[in-house]
């Protein structure tokens, strides 16, 4: 096709092209118009387009999918979502883990859920919550997919039914984590999600991570409300998104490997009927437990087989799990009771995390805890020798690296390091690094062990000792096998969450990057597993190259992907819509162009002008549905 009759906007020239479906690249031009691909080919003529954008030795491809974020708070301060888009992002999933907007601000007898159930499952500040939760104007699923067509959207986003706003929405806060539901509020949590489908949303999200707690009190001590739902209460709604053939986003009970299996057989034909699409968290090499993996691969296979019927697609994270922990505020620490004590705190609250650390019964418990299989004789002991821990969040100081702390030798190190010069310095006098360690070291108690090192860090420094570790998807090479796992997604990259916890914003650059290690038939495989792979699973109207398709693009310079090193573009920076720092990882160079709706967004390292001030994305609704967001903006 050769388009000599239209006129179009923009023609790239030259770009090795890969539409999405897993076939060899081809160099070609691509021309758009009226926001879809208007035409592909060789040598298509120049002078039919208003720009021409010569991408000579890139990659064009559609663009990319990241299906699992929690964008649904920037979203509403930021709607251009520029670190997604950064990144060749054209469209994100949101409202994943039972938590989003789609009954608004839910403010109703005192309870302000915005901010109960995000602060702490998604590590994001309560001042910036309680802005999220003041700037929302509906109550009612309809009124939120409507409220994207007036906003100066970045990328696509894609929302779900979330599972805890439900019961919120049904029962009361309070209510939601405190008993069963009747049946005429299971019947009416039904007719919501019915509602929900019908409107167009691509699917239903629940979680049972045993790390995700409510923030206020009096539920400080209490998870998010979809965990207390009954398994009769899951399996009823979930059968209602089982007969839209919409996903079910879920994440297991990681502690209960039966009822993990049992969970996840709710995607079996076999059983139920009609397969269940399902997509969890996460296929991950957790390095405390070297069984988690295997077993949810064992899982993944028995239910996706012929005798079960399932269609369950667990998550892979495309990067090592690297958390950083400000003191003990961590997400990973609330899975442990004498560190949540701590996370159960306000952030800006030392005063009690303080009197928790210096009450000796904490102490005894903390001590317990922190030596619990790694001395003395039992199961614990072999299990952890065995790396069959019960806990993701690793004991090791050696794994413990000092980001930032007031003593600035420390910074670059890892505890161990610190712990050992400090034993040293007690016992001859000599070898601390300068002034500022020794008397650092001066105010120690004598002969500490690690329990007694790690509680005299934590009262000393709070949140002003910045650390990290990495939890799982240490070995590159299996971190790798996983993302091309047929059985498995890509994309638990958490966007949007865990403001200073994370940076996996780069996730699908990370796969991409992988992939080029193996030639381009690999790189042509990562874009069909980023791009129409994740769109057909989600059924929305994204992933595609092809003429007639939306024309959200990519362009991605070889030699800048090859030579980048994703663990030093990490980044700590002032986000204005926030009011606060943020974690982030900002390649330069790699991405040199994104499209998205057929405008371009992000050129050749800058937004263009347009970006976060005009709308350039959509609310996508489940490609069946005969009025989505695209429809409706081009009817009016």
């Amino acid at each position: 096709m050769d388009g000599s009759a239209s006129r179009w906007e923009v023609l790239f020239k030259n770009a090795l092209v890969f539409d999405g479906s897993g076939a060899p690249p081809l160099k070609q031009d691509v021309a758009v118009a009226d926001g879809r691909i208007a035409a592909r080919g060789e040598n298509l003529p120049a002078a039919n387009a208003r720009e021409v954008l010569d991408v000579s030795g890139r990659w064009l491809l559609p663009g990319l999918l990241d299906i699992h974020t929690h964008f649904d708070l920037e979203v509403e301060l930021e709607p251009g979502l520029p670190e997604a888009v950064r990144h060749g992002t054209t469209t994100v999933v949101v409202s994943n883990c039972s938590l989003g907007l789609a009954y608004g601000a839910q403010r109703r007898a005192g309870a302000d859920p915005i901010v109960d159930c995000f602060a702490r499952v998604e590590n994001v500040p309560k001042p910036v919550l309680r802005k999220v939760a003041d700037a929302v104007h509906w109550n009612d699923s309809a009124e939120y997919l409507a409220h994207f067509e007036g906003m100066p959207l970045g990328p696509n986003v894609v929302p779900m039914i979330p599972h805890s706003m439900l019961r919120i929405e049904v029962m009361g806060l309070q209510d939601s984590v405190s008993r069963d539901p009747t049946e005429a509020e299971l019947a009416r949590m039904e007719a919501l999600v019915e509602k929900g489908m019908r409107e167009g949303y691509v699917g239903f999200s629940t979680d049972a991570l045993p790390f995700h707690y409510l923030a206020n009190a009096p539920n400080t001590h209490k998870q998010i409300p979809t965990q207390f739902a009954p398994f009769a209460e899951l399996k009823r709604l979930t059968d209602v998104v089982r007969r839209w053939d919409r996903v079910w986003q879920a994440t297991p009970p990681k502690d209960d490997k039966l009822g993990v299996f049992k969970t996840f057989l709710l995607s079996s034909g076999r059983l139920y009927g009609r397969t269940l699409r399902t997509t969890a968290v996460a296929a991950l090499d957790v390095y405390t437990n070297r069984l988690l993996l295997p077993l949810a691969l064992l899982m993944s296979r028995l239910i996706n087989s012929r005798f079960v019927r399932g269609c369950l697609r667990l998550q892979a994270l495309p990067a090592p799990f690297k958390v950083w922990s400000d003191g003990m505020i961590t997400p990973i620490a609330e899975e442990v009771p004498e560190l949540r004590r701590l996370n159960e705190c306000d952030l800006e609250d030392r005063a009690a995390r303080r009197r928790i650390l210096d009450d000796p019964a904490y102490v005894a418990a903390f001590r317990t805890m922190w030596f619990r299989g790694r001395r003395g004789f039992g199961l614990a002991r072999l299990k952890h020798a065995l790396r069959l821990d019960d806990n993701v969040l690793t004991r090791e100081l050696a794994d413990m690296h000092v980001e930032t702390c007031p003593v600035s030798v420390w910074n670059g190190q890892t505890l161990q390091a610190v712990y050992d010069r400090l034993r040293r310095w007690q016992q001859t006098g000599t070898g601390a690094r300068d002034a500022t360690e020794a008397a650092a070291f001066a105010g120690f108690p004598q002969a500490p062990d690690e329990a007694d090192f790690v509680l005299h860090l934590l009262r000393e420094y709070d949140t002003d000792l910045r650390w990290w570790t990495v939890t799982a998807n240490r070995n590159p090479r299996l971190t790798k096998k996983l993302l091309f796992h047929p059985l498995l997604l890509p994309g638990f990259n958490d966007s949007g969450a865990h403001l200073t916890n994370m940076a996996f914003y780069d996730g699908n650059l990370r796969t991409l990057k992988f992939a080029q290690e193996d030639g381009l038939a690999r790189v042509a495989q990562a874009v069909r597993r980023l791009t129409r792979e994740p769109a057909e699973f989600f059924a929305v109207d994204a992933g595609r190259l092809e003429v007639g398709a939306r024309a959200d693009l990519c362009v991605i310079d070889p030699q800048a992907l090859a030579g980048w090193q994703p663990e030093a573009t990490i980044r700590h920076v002032w986000r204005e819509c926030f009011a606060h720092p943020q974690l982030v990882n900002r390649p330069e160079g790699v991405v040199t162009h994104v499209m998205i709706a057929g405008r371009l967004a992000w050129r050749e390292g800058a937004y263009t002008p347009a970006f976060g001030r005009q709308r350039f994305g959509s609310a996508l609704r489940h490609r069946e549905h005969p009025a989505d967001a695209m429809a409706v903006a081009r009817a009016a």
